[in-house]
């Protein structure tokens, strides 16, 4: 039986999934991010949502915008966020999959 090749990312790429699984590996951003997946919302919105202050809901933000997964837009004073990479979808659907209501742990 003939061996199929694999198609191997290259290391570099990887390096850069690596950077973006370890921006989300924390409950309070996959929360954030399987929110911003469905529309945008402000960190007073995600803050509640996660149960934690707005400064601390800030921090995660900005941690997500500098990295590139999120963008955010002013109206007036306040600041709406959305997922700017839509890659995280397949992500967040994995985490779904696996640890969602009703998922077998």
């Amino acid at each position: 039986m003939a061996k199929r090749r694999l198609k191997l990312i290259d290391l570099e790429a990887l390096g850069g999934a690596a950077e973006c699984l370890r921006t989300l590996a924390h409950p309070h951003r996959l929360r954030m991010v399987q929110m911003l997946l469905s529309e945008e919302y402000t960190v007073g919105q995600l803050a509640e949502a996660c149960g934690i202050q707005s400064h601390m809901a800030s921090e995660h933000l900005r941690m997500m915008k500098d990295r590139g997964l999120l963008c955010s837009r002013r109206d007036g004073r306040r600041t709406y966020y959305r997922i700017e990479d839509q890659g995280l979808a397949g992500i967040i659907d994995c985490v779904e999959r696996r640890y969602g209501a009703g998922a077998g742990r």
